[in-house]
């Protein structure tokens, strides 16, 4: 069997086809580090604005120590056709109370769950990108997008 050729891709189509991606995939891989161990999980972002990815968590999952001692993180996006998309960011708590309703109002499966937005269960992350990769269909190469 002869290995697939890539399609072409133009640099400017970069950032469509990596919301492309994240659209499509309900439940990327977030990777956190426990220690000196990787651990990962999938998540359901409750926001996305751009490459800005938002995800709620409880405080008593593990992730939220791992995400206290070090805020560096990793989502994985990966479509039916295998695309990929890697946003790497820091993780930082959002505080602000009117993104916070927002996200809320959103989610019916979180106001279900939790009941009331000043639940202190509640935490949610906002990843803030620092780099931005794409890659096609196993083609081994990654695209980095400008954040």
């Amino acid at each position: 069997m002869s290995k697939p050729i890539p399609k072409t891709i133009e640099p400017a189509d970069l950032p469509a086809l990596a919301h492309a991606v994240i659209h499509a995939d309900h439940f990327p891989v977030l990777a956190t580090i426990d220690g000196t161990q990787p651990r990962v999980r999938p998540v359901s972002p409750v926001r996305t604005d751009g490459f800005t990815i938002y995800v709620a968590n409880l405080r008593m999952y593990h992730k939220t120590y791992e995400i206290a001692a070090n805020p560096n993180v990793e989502l994985c996006y990966m479509d039916a056709q295998h695309n990929q998309v890697r946003v790497t960011g820091v993780a930082e708590i959002v505080t602000e109370r009117a993104v916070l309703q927002e996200i809320w109002d959103a989610n019916a499966l979180m106001r279900q769950f939790l009941g009331s937005i000043d639940n202190p269960a509640l935490i949610v992350y906002r990843i803030v990108p620092t780099c931005v990769r794409y890659m096609q269909e196993w083609a081994l190469e990654y695209y980095t997008i400008p954040v």
